[in-house]
This record gives structure tokens, C-alpha cells and sequence, in this order.
């Protein structure tokens, strides 16, 4: 069976990238490949950071939505708020597994939390 093992997002500004992704969402930074690739973890499936040039990155961009489990919605829901984050979905909303909110990194990728039920 094929799992995903690891997610790369492109961003436009790894300083930005890094303290978005450490500061709000509480991933750690793993490793860092000279100034344009980051590793990040959280749990057991690594997220890498690629900066690109604006140029790149707008070629690169994609509808991919990134999930990520919360064991309490309304505690990432006020951690999102706190920083100020675009929210797409506000408010925890149903869905088959529980429930979840939709949000915007600063360069416009979608991400989710999950609260299963």
C-alpha cells in the first residue's frame, strides 16, 4: 500500500514560512538544507519547505489541502485567531470523521484542522 511520506510546499519567503509554520501551527524545525530547504516535523510525517523565486512560485502554486489532526478544534480555532490567520471556514463545521476549519497560510495554501469524532 502507498502512503504519502513526505509533503513539500513551495513559499516565496522561508523566514516567513519558517515562523508561520513553528510559531502558530507548532511544528519544529528538523533540518535545514542551506537557505532554501527546511525540514519541519510534526508526529511522524515531515513537511519540507522550498523557497522559490515570486516567478516559481506562482507557476508552482496548486490546489492541494493540507490536513492536520486537533485533538480540540476551539483551541486551534483561538490560536488561528490569535495570529491573525485568513480563515476560509471560521467556525467548526460538521463533516463525516467531526468536525473542521479551513485557513490560508500567509502565501495562500489551504490547510484544514480535523477533529474526529
Amino acid at each position: 500500500m502507498t502512503q504519502v511520506c513526505v509533503i513539500s510546499i513551495y513559499v516565496p519567503d522561508m523566514k516567513e514560512a519558517v515562523e508561520f509554520y513553528t510559531g502558530v501551527l507548532g511544528f519544529e524545525v528538523n533540518k535545514e538544507y542551506g537557505s532554501k530547504i527546511v525540514t519541519l516535523v510534526h508526529g511522524e510525517l515531515p513537511i519540507v519547505l522550498e523557497e522559490m523565486e515570486n516567478t516559481e512560485y506562482d507557476k508552482a502554486s496548486s490546489g492541494v489541502v493540507l490536513t492536520l489532526k486537533s485533538d480540540d478544534i476551539h483551541r486551534s480555532l483561538a490560536t488561528l485567531k490569535e495570529h491573525d490567520v485568513e480563515l476560509i471556514i471560521g467556525e467548526p463545521t460538521d463533516c463525516p470523521p467531526g468536525k473542521y476549519i479551513s485557513f490560508r497560510d500567509p502565501f495562500g495554501n489551504v490547510w484544514e484542522y480535523l477533529q474526529f469524532n
